[in-house]
């Protein structure tokens, strides 16, 4: 069915709003937003000079759907919201799934500092975002090393006696045995909050001050406190490479492109100081060009995360401010690198967008040679794009978990990971955790849901083999398969492969691609198996101890868990100290203390 541009455009209306790209088969080809839904629609269907990208997707049209809103505000919010939520083929999109790291200043008389990922609370200060937690790590032993706050949790600062070894190693003034008072406290949190901020001046000349004001008072000891604090202050200032005395906030965008891939790399300029960076590589942005992408990560990112002071950017400032300017409020400067510390930030951008785009090139290549080799080991009539892999995981039949990975084209696609919490069997029955995971995963496949892979590996031997065989002859699907056993000293690079069709297993040798490649996506599902069976093993540890008691109902047991800070201290508890959490009783008390050991 043609779709016919003309009746359509006559009829539709010049407001803003969103704009739907619908293809055969309801799919949702594109997703797009206008000042004027006629202007930009039309554009598409009148434009003689589209991108080949754009002119291949008008070529599926077959209808348009459109969305009038009251704002280009409201329109770019429901713009965002159906590309995330639809994944349009056409759209190039950037998925972001964490949000980023912040250090967190909490309130009260001794704050704590620490690291912090999600959502903001009331009272307290968030100071970034970073780039990566490294980032966020780093600073965070700065300000244990010169200012010297607590970064431990509330529980435990409530519940010591005696100095933790962080004061003993002089990475905290001990605040939780009265060390320090809420004063003196309170000024340390104070500069902490000046460095973050990036008025680095105001900190070295406030501490400077002190150590006079000590010297003065013949407090020799407590000078050199300063001294020392003022020292690695410097320090830290003068190994920044790139540094601005302005202390301002910076996003520095470069987008780059290399063999038909873009990267758009982020860099972090925070309170003066060059955080690092964070490559981003766009999907369905096959053909696109790096301006578009740049456009697109500028509208998608922004949306979501707190506005920098200046965005410097390599490809038409101009453009880019246009878009920005219709997510957000006010003048935020975008701008080409004009002084010598801006080139240098964007040159550092530059070419680690570079260094990315070859290291993404080069583990691409890599990928589809093992994958290669895989199919000529395993004499397979085509190359496998996907492969799921199995393993299973507990403690002498405790907490039985099976794993799920997927390595899908060139990398490990954890987003289609999944876990299968196993009940029902004997504990310690491998062999019925196997057919019961296989069976949960491939009856929706046999069912004609979800996608088939092209190649089941199974971590096991002929009896894992044997179980994995009859799973799949029982719901009548034909899927290559092979599992991997462990050799004799169950060493790297002695692995065999066994088959389902009963044919001599296959060694191969231990520098061989193909085996490097099994060895990596059976270690991803080991590792995600095993993490799974450890927290569910906490869990069940955790809660049905304290549940096992009689006389420790819901309400006792959150107050336990609060006051002791987890199971752990509730365990390694006195029957006094048990007694004074609320509720708690002396014979209550000597029940738990006897309980739980």
């Amino acid at each position: 069915m043609s779709f016919d541009a003309k009746a359509f455009l006559r009829s539709l209306t010049e407001e803003p709003g969103v704009y739907r790209m619908i293809g055969e088969g309801e799919v949702v080809l594109y997703v797009g937003k206008a000042k004027n839904l006629k202007r930009r629609v039309s554009s598409y269907f009148q434009r003689t000079q589209l991108s080949p990208r754009i002119a291949i997707m008008v070529g599926q049209v077959v209808r348009v759907d459109t969305t009038a809103t009251r704002s280009e505000a409201e329109a770019l919010i429901l713009e965002n919201n159906l590309i995330k939520s639809l994944g349009p083929k056409y759209n190039i999109l950037f998925r972001d799934d964490k949000s980023y790291p912040y250090i967190a200043l909490s309130g009260g008389d001794f704050p704590q500092i620490y690291y912090h990922r999600g959502a903001f609370r009331k009272g307290v200060r968030y100071f970034g975002p970073f780039p990566n937690s490294w980032a966020v790590r780093e600073t965070l032993h700065l300000m244990q090393k010169i200012f010297r706050l607590r970064t431990c949790e509330d529980t435990t600062f409530s519940n010591r006696s005696r100095p933790c070894l962080l004061h003993q190693i002089q990475r905290c003034t001990g605040p939780c045995v009265g060390l320090i008072d809420k004063d003196a406290y309170a000024a340390d949190v104070q500069l902490a909050s000046l460095f973050l901020s990036g008025r680095h001046s105001d900190v070295v000349d406030d501490l400077s001050q002190r150590m006079q004001a000590a010297s003065d008072e013949l407090a020799f000891e407590k000078a050199a406190v300063y001294r020392d604090q003022i020292r690695n202050l410097q320090a830290v200032l003068h190994k920044q490479f790139v540094e601005s005395a302005k202390g301002e906030d910076v996003d520095v965008l470069a987008a780059v492109e290399r063999g038909g891939t873009v990267c758009v790399n982020l860099a972090m300029i925070r309170a003066g100081r060059h955080l690092g960076d964070r490559p981003l590589f766009p999907s369905n942005a096959k053909g696109c060009d790096p301006l578009d992408a740049l456009l697109a990560f500028v509208e998608q990112h922004y949306l979501d995360h707190p506005l920098p002071t200046k965005i410097l950017v390599n490809l038409d400032p101009a453009t880019i401010k246009e878009a920005l300017d219709e997510i957000v409020e006010g003048k935020v400067p975008v701008v080409a690198a004009r002084f010598e510390n801006e080139r240098a930030w964007m040159g550092m951008a530059e070419n680690n967008a570079g260094l990315a785009l070859l290291a993404r090139e080069q583990e691409s290549s890599r990928g589809e040679a093992r994958l290669e080799a895989l199919r000529d080991a395993l004499d397979l009539v085509d190359t496998p794009n996907r492969i799921e892999c199995f393993d299973i995981s507990h403690t002498m039949g405790e907490a039985t978990v099976a794993s799920c990975v997927v390595w899908d084209g060139k990398a490990m696609k954890k987003s289609e990971y999944r876990r299968y919490n196993i009940a029902g069997i004997t504990p310690g029955d491998d062999y019925a955790a196997m057919r019961q995971a296989l069976t949960r995963r491939y009856e929706k496949v046999a069912a004609g849901e979800g996608v088939r892979p092209d190649l089941i590996l199974i971590d096991g031997g002929k009896g894992q083999m044997g179980v994995a065989s009859e799973v799949l002859a029982e719901l009548g699907l034909d899927i290559a398969m092979f599992g991997v056993a462990k050799g004799e000293s169950r060493k790297p690079g002695l692995e065999e492969l066994v088959f389902p069709d009963g044919r001599e297993p296959v060694h191969m040798r231990p520098d061989a691609p193909a085996l490097h490649l099994i060895q990596e996506i059976r270690d991803e599902a080991h590792r995600f198996a095993i993490t799974g069976h450890r927290a569910r093993r906490a869990k069940t540890r955790n809660t049905s101890r304290l549940e096992d008691i009689a006389g420790v109902g819901p309400t006792r047991r959150r107050k336990l868990l609060a006051a002791f800070g987890g199971i752990d201290g509730v365990r390694n508890a006195t029957v006094e100290d048990l007694c004074r959490v609320e509720g708690i009783n002396r014979l209550l008390a000597e029940q738990i203390y006897n309980s739980l050991r």
